[in-house]
């Protein structure tokens, strides 16, 4: 069996992880021993993977378990049983807590552990956990170490392209590619006329106030001016490399060495400014490598000093940290250009191929963090298609050095219908997340034009050409994509129209995913995720668009992450379309605030979504402060009667008596008229009728707590219905009518209360729906020839007593198509 071994320099970085290892006396001349820290994970953490019991969708899956200092290297085995008799893979020599074996292992059970050991002692084997390989699952075995560092070229360049690859590219220049090509060396001639500015940026003056508007344009600033420094000597090095016009190439190296000069941990510094930072590490690699053979061994070597540092400052920030906590918003991609730094002075900077070998560790390890394979993504459209497109950088990286094949990785074989559910073509609103609200669909075409090629998917092309088909590209490495296979289209006809993303906790569900414009749209989400990072609306929360007009809203704009706006208004449970209990919301911006959705079904008649969010309310109050559960229950449920209405059910419980409020949101004032309030925007309206509890008082206002910084100028209006007594249990039962103006087909409503829930019958021209709507599990109801135990009942049929369909929400999330 293979050892394999891992970076030397990673040790001492293991060593500074806080989870401590608990080290025994030595008794009667016996030796050490290590006990092995096998705690639960905690919110924030990675995990053990693969779970127990679970099934992974890659063949062989990738290991992850708990690190500790004081561990040298780890071992790692796998058998068909669980007494370890008949071990299929051994490894040895880990040095990371992560490893994804260099084979795959085939469709079956098995069963896997691991220990730890140093010098002196071993740890005892941690529990045995299980797992199965179906037989559709994908081959993604990572080759050893040394074998990936030997398909770096010796030669340059390294990035994007090899120097076997210039010849074809150069034939593509002048043929199929002339275009772009052309465009590409005005952009060089344009450069050479007009030169960016190298003189090294400020770092931020010594009174400046953190996080106000001075600070933010130094921050974002700085950002920018690195990017049209080296972004342009980027640019300039690859035409010339693959052109071969010198005059190119010479200011492409005038660029990098001025740039060499400012100061490695300055103004640009990763942890200085690490919007700065990260750009100025890929740009300058990829310049470096376009530009090698123009540098004499001096120059080369001021450029091996500077990366160097930069990249020593960036490896210590993010290893081993990322493979165990990786739910930091910036080191999700800031991994990966570590990796181009790697790669670019693999064998000139002694540490180089420790980066490398990083960075291809997240990937097969512990990359992407905030989904499952289902394709959706925590953080939001708005970061979801920024981070993405930075990746789809590194897939072209490893394809190019390494063979590599990102696409076969089961979330980017489904990524692009996070989009295409969440926002069908010609949509004005990206749903949940920071920066998402006024996102549009065509926003993703640039994105979803190289997910379609790579992953070789019709549907996500057809969503490209919908929207006029793919953007004129204007980047050197648009160039190098642009020789790769075209893609067939096809609608998606074939696919509900309603979707899922369990790892996320949202659910998109929709009229139709042809055009935005004729949809009718409700997002949910209850995630496990919680409200972390730039996911931090409040679970249990919806949005509502109905023919483009966005209805119900998530609040608030962003003028600057963590401003008191964004941190007091938008990251609470009052800016979203959600419940709070005593004015207390959901514990915000928390990975403990975790929500989940219970059940999901799809049919082209009836959609339901449920989800239950209790446990995200904690109690102020309470006497002993620490905190202890506010609501024992707070689940949601929402049932969409295709085309044009919804139906949502709350129901809650409290640890003490309470009041309860419940928030709508929306862009124009609402009109309120007894129960009965009434949202309307452009052409479109809809009748909100709170059928339960019969009393309420409401108030709206357009003011947010606090408000934005004065540049921001939007203003939405509030409404929050309240209970008028405190009570521990309720029942809120609301009905939506999204329509186009004078178009309404509002039903005819009956609502029966019985002793353990409810009866709504709704009636509209030739069809009836009929829902039972137990308070609790432990409630049997019975309407006509409809019985339920426990379980919310829907029953669809004509008028003439012809049945459509009948759902009955029993928890099952069936698996996406």
């Amino acid at each position: 069996m293979k050892r394999l071994t891992g970076p030397g320099t990673a040790f001492c970085s293991l060593l500074a992880l806080s989870s401590v290892l608990w080290v025994g006396a030595r008794v009667s001349g016996e030796p050490t021993r290590l006990v092995l820290d096998e705690s639960p994970i905690q919110p924030g953490e990675w995990g053990y993977r693969p779970e127990d019991q679970s099934i992974s969708a890659t063949d062989p899956p990738a290991f992850s378990w708990r690190p500790q200092a004081n561990i040298q290297e780890w071992e790692l085995q796998v058998a068909r049983d669980p007494d370890f008799a008949g071990v299929v893979y051994e490894a040895r020599g880990i040095v990371w807590n992560v490893h994804c074996p260099p084979k795959t292992f085939g469709a079956a059970r098995y069963f896997w552990r691991y220990r730890g050991r140093n010098q002196a002692a071993v740890t005892n084997w941690s529990r045995v956990r299980q797992f199965t390989i179906p037989q559709n699952a994908v081959p993604m075995p990572m080759p050893p170490r040394d074998e990936l560092l030997a398909r770096i070229p010796a030669d340059h360049p390294r990035l994007f392209i090899r120097p076997e690859d210039l010849s074809r590219l150069r034939a593509a220049a002048k043929g199929e590619l002339k275009d772009l090509w052309e465009r590409l060396v005005a952009r060089c001639e344009s450069a050479l006329r007009n030169p960016p500015r190298t003189e090294e940026p400020p770092k931020y003056p010594p009174t400046v106030e953190r996080k106000s508007d001075e600070w933010a344009k130094i921050w974002w600033g700085n950002r920018e001016y690195t990017i049209r420094a080296l972004g342009t000597s980027a640019l300039l090095g690859f035409v010339y490399r693959v052109g071969g016009h010198k005059p190119y190439g010479e200011l492409a190296k005038r660029i990098l060495l001025d740039c060499a000069k400012w100061d490695p941990v300055g103004s640009t510094g990763f942890r200085y400014n690490d919007e700065a930072g990260m750009p100025y590490a890929y740009y300058f690699s990829r310049t470096y490598t376009f530009v090698y053979d123009l540098l004499s061994e001096e120059e080369r070597q001021k450029c091996r000093e500077v990366m160097r540092i930069r990249g020593a400052e960036m490896y210590r920030a993010l290893c081993p940290r990322h493979f165990w906590r990786p739910y930091n918003s910036h080191a999700n991609r800031a991994w990966h250009f570590l990796g181009e730094v790697g790669i670019t002075f693999h064998g000139e900077i002694p540490e180089a191929d420790d980066w490398t070998w990083f960075a291809l560790n997240v990937f097969f390890n512990t990359y992407p963090v905030w989904c499952d394979d289902d394709g959706g993504w925590h953080e939001g459209s708005s970061y979801w298609a920024s981070y993405m497109q930075r990746f789809t950088w590194w897939a072209d990286v490893m394809r190019a050095m390494f063979g590599i094949n990102a696409f076969q990785k089961p979330y980017f074989s489904k990524a692009g219908y996070y989009a295409m559910y969440l926002m069908p073509p010609h949509a004005v609103t990206g749903g949940f997340g920071d920066l998402a609200c006024t996102r549009e669909a065509r926003s993703n075409v640039p994105l979803m034009s190289i997910f379609a090629v790579q992953a070789r998917n019709p549907h996500w092309m057809w969503y490209v050409e919908s929207m006029g088909g793919p953007p004129q590209p204007t980047e050197f490495w648009d160039f190098v994509r642009g020789t790769l296979p075209k893609v067939a289209s096809r609608p998606p006809d074939d696919l509900p129209t309603s979707r899922v993303f369990r790892g996320t906790g949202q659910a998109a569900l929709n009229t139709t995913l042809l055009d935005a414009r004729d949809n009718v749209q409700i997002l949910f989400k209850s995630s496990p995720f919680g409200t972390q990072s730039h996911g931090y609306d409040a679970n249990n929360s919806f949005l509502l668009t109905a023919y483009n007009a966005r209805l119900f809203v998530s609040s608030g704009r962003r003028d600057l992450y963590a401003s008191a706006h964004h941190a007091r208004w938008m990251w609470s449970t009052r800016s979203v379309n959600s419940i709070t209990v005593d004015g207390i919301g959901q514990v915000p911006h928390s990975a403990e605030t975790r929500g989940q959705i219970t059940a999901f079904y799809t049919s082209p008649e009836i959609d339901v979504v449920e989800g239950e969010a209790g446990a995200c309310y904690r109690d102020p109050g309470d006497p002993q402060g620490k905190g202890q559960p506010l609501l024992r229950r707070f689940t949601r449920t929402i049932i969409f009667l295709k085309p044009e209405w919804i139906v949502i059910y709350d129901r809650l419980v409290a640890t003490r008596p309470v009041k309860y409020q419940y928030w709508l949101h929306s862009p124009e004032k609402m009109q309120v008229d007894g129960n009965r309030v009434l949202a309307r925007v452009g052409q479109v309206e809809c009748p909100v009728q709170f059928l339960m509890p019969e009393r309420l008082s409401f108030t709206q206002t357009n003011e947010y707590d606090p408000n934005p910084r004065p540049r921001i100028t939007v203003r939405e209006w509030h409404l929050t219905a309240e209970t008028p007594e405190k009570s521990t249990q309720i029942e809120f039962l609301t009905l939506y009518h999204p329509h186009r103006m004078g178009n309404d087909r509002s039903p005819q409503v009956t609502l029966k209360p019985q002793e353990g829930g409810s009866v709504l019958v709704l009636n509209w021209p030739g069809e009836t729906a009929t829902l039972l709507l137990p308070k609790d599990e432990a409630q049997s109801l019975q309407f006509g020839g409809l019985h339920t135990d426990g379980k919310i009942l829907i029953s669809r049929e004509k008028n003439d007593g012809q049945s459509i369909r009948t759902v009955v929400v029993d928890g099952v999330v069936p698996a996406p198509p």
